[in-house]
C-alpha cells in the first residue's frame, strides 16, 4: 500500500514539474521598437490614373479594387525598380497578392504589403498573425513606402535571390518562378498566379518606363515680365524721386518698384526705369 502512495506521489511530482516547465517557456510576445522612418517623397506620376481607365474601358470586369492599388502604388513600385533593379511588375503584382489588394488586416493595421515576417535581425515593430503557423511574427511599418522600400531590400540582401538579378527586367516570368525556387512563398500556384495579375492588368508595361521619363517635374513657370520698347524706360536725372517720376509718368511708386524689382525708395542718376 506504502508502495502505491509513493508511486501516484512520484507521478504527481513529475507531471506538476513539467507543468512548471511549460510556463516557463511561455513568454509575452515582444512588440518591438519604433523606427525612425523617412518621411515619403512625392513620387511623379506614371500616367496611372489614364492606364487604369483604358484598362477598365476595355475590361469592365476587372477588379476595381486592384486597379484603385494600381492607380496608389505605381510610382513607388517604377520607383523601386530605378533604385534595386526589380522589375514593377513584380513588385506591383506582389504587393497587390501579398496585401489582398490593400485590405488585408496586415496591410491595413500593419502597413506591410508583402507579408515581409519579423527574422532574427528585425529590431522595429512587430505583429502577429497566423501564417503558416499560429502566430507568426510579421514586421509593422509607419509607412507604406517603407513596406515597399523593405521588399526591396529583403530581395538584394539575401543570397538565395541573388539569381533573379540576372534576368532582365522585362522577363516577369522568370522573376515570378525564380520568387517560388528562392522561397519567398510555399504555395506552389504563387508564381502562376503573379503572371496572373500581370497579363489582366497589363503591368508589364510599368517594367519599360525609364529612369529619364521619372523624374520629378520641376516648376517650369517663371514668371514672365512684360517686353518694353526702348521709350518706356526712363533715365534717372539729377533731383528725381521715385514720388516725381511716378507722377510725372502717371503711375505710382509701388508699380514701379514692382516693375524694377527694387526694395527701397532709394535710386541713382543714371539709373534706367521701365515706367510701365
Amino acid at each position: 500500500m506504502k508502495l502505491k502512495i509513493l508511486f501516484f506521489a512520484l507521478i504527481l511530482l513529475f507531471l506538476q514539474s513539467c507543468g512548471s516547465g511549460k510556463s516557463v517557456r511561455h513568454h509575452s510576445k515582444n512588440p518591438g521598437v519604433v523606427l525612425n522612418e523617412t518621411k515619403p517623397k512625392k513620387l511623379p506620376s506614371v500616367n496611372q490614373k489614364e492606364f487604369t481607365k483604358k484598362l477598365l474601358k476595355k475590361n469592365p470586369k476587372l477588379n476595381k479594387l486592384t486597379l484603385a492599388y494600381i492607380r496608389k502604388y505605381a510610382p513607388m513600385a517604377v520607383n523601386e525598380m530605378h533604385k534595386n533593379k526589380i522589375p514593377a511588375s513584380i513588385t506591383l503584382a506582389q504587393g497587390i497578392l501579398e496585401s489582398g489588394r490593400g485590405r488585408s488586416e496586415l496591410a491595413l493595421k500593419s502597413n506591410n504589403h508583402f507579408g515581409i515576417k519579423c527574422h532574427a535581425k528585425w529590431k522595429g515593430e512587430r505583429v502577429y498573425h497566423d501564417d503558416d503557423e499560429k502566430g507568426e511574427c510579421f514586421r509593422k511599418y509607419q509607412y507604406v513606402e517603407t513596406s515597399y522600400n523593405d521588399h526591396s531590400e529583403f530581395l538584394t540582401q539575401r543570397k538565395r535571390y541573388s539569381f533573379l538579378f540576372q534576368y532582365r527586367l522585362e522577363d516577369y516570368k522568370k522573376w515570378a518562378r525564380g520568387l517560388k525556387k528562392a522561397g519567398y512563398a510555399t504555395d506552389k500556384k504563387y508564381p502562376n498566379k503573379l503572371i496572373s495579375i500581370i497579363e489582366n492588368y497589363k503591368l508589364f508595361k510599368f517594367d519599360k518606363i525609364k529612369r529619364k521619363d521619372f523624374k520629378i517635374k520641376k516648376d517650369t513657370k517663371k514668371v514672365v515680365k512684360p517686353t518694353y520698347t526702348i521709350g518706356k524706360y526712363y533715365r534717372v536725372k539729377k533731383g528725381d524721386t521715385l514720388y516725381s517720376i511716378a507722377k510725372k509718368f502717371e503711375t505710382t511708386i509701388a508699380i514701379l518698384k514692382e516693375l524694377n524689382g527694387l526694395k527701397t525708395d532709394v535710386i541713382s542718376v543714371g539709373q534706367h526705369l521701365l515706367t510701365n
